[in-house]
This record gives structure tokens, sequence and C-alpha cells, in this order.
């Protein structure tokens, strides 16, 4: 007879939140943001925190990035408790593992397109040469090569958010979190976007976390976390395929023709 086969440990999730309350206070009032939330999600799974205004997923993607401490519970991010860490070690910590694409862009509007991409190689170390070359790959995945020396006033919503998702992904990091990344996007630009995320994320292995209270942009995830009220309603899969956006947007086009 054989050896019998060694149960393999599971996989430790990329991020692991365990009773997570955050509290605020307003003079004399106790506000809760957050309540009691349980949640993990794996490497590469493409998650999106879906909830309307107001109902505290864009809390919990701060509490994440570790921008706001936890009141009770713990966050842990690639195995690291983060509510633990001086802010130093959180900066270091978000440099090296995080990526960041904001809704409203947040490109510094004295820099170029290339210099925007190279911001985060330039906190990481590397040279100008190495940052430049890095920046135009990445802008040439965006299909924004050619503006490389624009600045943002020279471009579309779209263009910049696309500068935003090469600044996200220029470093390789293994999270990557988005914030209504869309929100200020057209239908037709929307889907484009989303495309470019949440394909190079699947291409790279990449954890891709989404913010948004659309039902068509959480077409995209593997998994949808429900989010009202500062709890977790229910957690449901998703699709992965975009499939309600896109038909949106083919919708749409068929009206104008």
């Amino acid at each position: 007879m054989g050896e019998a086969a060694v149960p393999q440990p599971a996989e430790k999730p990329i991020v692991d939140i365990k009773g997570l309350r955050k509290v605020y206070r307003i003079d004399a009032e106790k506000v809760v943001a957050l309540d009691r939330i349980d949640l993990t999600i794996q490497q590469g799974e493409v998650c999106c925190l879906l909830g309307p205004s107001g109902s505290g997923k864009s809390t919990l993607l701060n509490m994440m990035a570790g921008l706001e401490k936890p009141t009770k519970g713990t966050i842990r991010m690639l195995g690291h408790n983060i509510g633990q860490m001086s802010e130093s070690r959180l900066v270091k910590f978000r440099q090296r593992n995080m990526g960041f694409v904001f809704q409203s862009y947040n490109l510094l509007p004295a820099l170029t397109a290339l210099e925007n991409v190279g911001i985060p190689l330039m906190f990481k170390g590397v040279g100008r040469r190495g940052r430049r070359k890095a920046a135009l790959k990445m802008l040439d995945m965006v299909g924004l090569k050619s503006h490389a020396k624009h600045k943002p006033t020279q471009m579309s919503g779209g263009q910049q958010q696309r500068v935003g998702i090469a600044r996200a992904f220029v470093v390789g990091a293994p999270l990557i979190l988005a914030d209504e990344p869309t929100g200020n996007l057209d239908s037709k630009t929307t889907a484009e976007v989303m495309e470019l995320i949440v394909g190079r994320a699947r291409q790279q292995g990449q954890t891709l976390i989404i913010v948004t209270h659309d039902l068509r942009i959480a077409s995209y995830a593997d998994r949808i976390v429900h989010i009202f009220d500062g709890k977790v309603e229910r957690i449901e899969n998703g699709p992965g395929d975009g499939g309600m956006l896109k038909a949106s947007v083919t919708e749409s086009a068929d009206a104008e023709i």
C-alpha cells in the first residue's frame, strides 16, 4: 500500500478581516461606519464592494489601505496586521504592495503623463532612466504612449483615468484598490476602462478590489460583497465578465443608430 497523501494547508488569503468595527465621534454622538465586518479575499480574485452612497464601502476600502485605524477588530493584508503598523511602516507597505485607481484620477497637474506614471517608481528608488522605460511601457499598454508629454489639462477624462491605471499597475503590486474608478466617465469609456483594469489584473494574477454603487461594474467581479449600513448584507458570486455593462453599452449604441 502507498503512503496516504498529506493534506496541504489552504493558501492564506491576501485580505483577512475579522470583527472590524469603525466608530466616528462627532461631538457627543457616535456614528458607526462599519459594524462587525468579516471578509476574506484570495490572491488573484476580482472582488467588488457594492453599496449605495453612505453604506460604508469606501470606508472599508480606506481601512484596507491603512488610511484609517480600526476601532475594533483586525485587518490583515498579505499576512500583516496593518492596524498595528506605524505610519512610516504603512507608507512603505503601501508603496510595495498596493496600487490605487481613483474616481477623480488624482494626477499632478504640473506633471506630464509620463511623469505621473513614474511617481510610484520614484518612491521605490528607481532611477530616471528606469522610470521612463517602465512608464512608457505602461502608457503603451493603456494606449497612450503618444500622450506621454501631455499634461492632465490636455487630456480627456477617459485619457486621464488611463494614465491613473498605468500609474496603479507600474510597480506590479499584488493588490490594486479602485474606488469608483469610472464614476466620472460615460458608459462607453467606462467599459473601456473596466476592460483595462480587470484585464491587466487577471493577466498579472493581481488581486483587484473595486468599490462601486453600480451593479453593471460589479458584473466584472468574481465575488460581490453587498454593503449596507456598515454591514456585509450578503456575498454572492459574480459573473466576472462585465456582461451587464457591455450589454448596456451595446443598447446605447443601437439606440443612436
